[in-house]
């Protein structure tokens, strides 16, 4: 196990070098997303898959600790963050390149892992619906990938598999959302049952749907709940999950009125989020930094989830470069994927830049810290899109604090 990690390791280090020579060449900085994606998600499927996970994935604490505080919940974070980041990139298939065979080696690692998620008889089952109520929230992040890699991972997953999933989504329904983004936990579950299934219980979605377009403060901000919190919460999980409730209601449009009538409100969404995306691109500093800002910030990279979902989903606003986006968030991957980032086994560590365990609140655990995988999702674009293939251009901040002719900033209100 520690000679394959350390292999992943081994790769991503020569793909970093490669890119400080050849910072302009797409195909080197794609190759270092893929490579760095893999050395943060490895472990997890590698000891998912053997049924070794909870064996010897760590269950850091912000005492900076190892006494197993979370440890009941801890293993399905780092399966649904995780699997939810590298997740389109999965749904583009096996192809006849380097590449193609990386992501053949970790779709198969992925469809034993979550048959050993689910599986009652593996040591490494992760029930969705307790201890507590955090596993609502990875379940809904595991769900979420599912829809994500719904051309490939789903069809892949055996019968009993495929079941075993059906019947956990159905378990976590007796966790009871909070009134803030939780709500679109349960919501996400459902949007996955009705797109495997073809069945939900349609008022929780609609339900957190009607709650957010309350809360909803103007300028593509969300509240969490009544009250605006300033934090990256509308890109952990507001945004992204609102978009991908509405789109599955939007192609369930013909079985009913409801689901196209919530579905109509697709376009809405995503026209809010294509705002918030431009906020966050303009938010990434000349060097590459950026604000930790409010709750979860151990969550590094991962604040930039609705940056890349935007990205992914070609709703990029006209002012925005694909490309800019690219070099930007590459320049943040580079600077918070330092050596302290990872333990000696190669697992993540808590902090933000580095190991910094105060920065961790107490529901924050090592699986917490794989939601930095929502980074990757532009990685679902093929190598020929223009998100990777055109030539880096200077993101926002570089061009303002170069003195270079930039527009100026407005705000929407719809």
């Amino acid at each position: 196990m520690k000679r394959t990690l350390s292999i992943v390791a081994l790769l991503c280090a020569m793909a970093f070098s490669a890119l400080s020579a050849e910072a302009a060449n797409p195909k080197v900085v794609r190759s270092y997303w893929v490579n760095t994606m893999l050395r943060i998600a490895t472990p997890v499927y590698e000891n998912l898959a053997a049924g070794t996970l909870r064996e010897n994935m760590p269950v850091e604490v912000n005492d900076g600790t190892n006494e197993g505080k979370r440890a009941d919940v801890t293993h399905l974070e780092a399966l649904g963050r995780s699997f939810n980041g590298i997740a389109p990139w999965l749904n583009l298939g096996e192809k006849d390149s380097r590449e193609g065979e990386q992501r053949k080696r970790m779709t198969s690692l992925v469809v034993k892992a979550i048959a050993n998620a689910v599986d009652p008889s593996s040591p490494d089952y992760m029930p969705f619906d307790g201890p507590g109520t955090q596993p609502l929230v990875d379940a809904a992040f595991f769900a979420q990938g599912l829809l994500r890699s719904k051309d490939v991972v789903w069809p892949q997953l055996d019968s009993q598999t495929r079941q075993r999933i059906i019947e956990e989504f159905h378990r976590s329904r007796k966790i009871r959302a909070w009134e803030n983004n939780w709500l679109l936990f349960s919501a996400t579950i459902e949007a996955a049952l009705l797109q495997f299934t073809g069945e939900c219980d349609f008022q929780k979605i609609k339900y957190a749907i009607d709650k957010h377009e309350e809360w909803y403060k103007g300028d593509g901000w969300y509240g969490d709940g009544k009250v605006f919190h300033l934090d990256y919460y509308n890109s952990y999980v507001i945004q992204p999950m609102l978009v991908d409730i509405t789109a599955v209601l939007k192609a369930n449009a013909d079985k009913s009125r409801e689901y196209a009538d919530y579905g109509a409100m697709y376009d809405k969404f995503l026209g809010r989020m294509s705002r918030y995306a431009s906020q966050q691109e303009m938010l990434i500093s000349p060097e590459g930094t950026f604000p930790m800002l409010g709750r979860s910030c151990g969550y590094r990279y991962g604040a930039f989830q609705v940056l890349s979902h935007t990205a992914l989903l070609g709703a990029l606003n006209d002012n925005i470069k694909p490309a800019q986006v690219r070099a930007a968030l590459t320049a943040v991957i580079k600077r918070q994927t330092v050596k302290q980032m990872f333990d000696k086994d190669g697992w993540l560590t808590l902090g933000f830049c580095g190991h910094q365990p105060l920065v961790a609140e107490s529901y924050v655990s090592t699986g917490s810290a794989y939601l930095c995988c929502f980074v990757f999702l532009p990685l679902g674009l093929p190598a020929d899109s223009e998100f990777w293939s055109d030539k880096d251009e200077m993101w926002s901040s570089q061009r303002v604090w170069r003195g270079e002719g930039v527009m100026r900033d407005s705000a929407i209100n719809f």
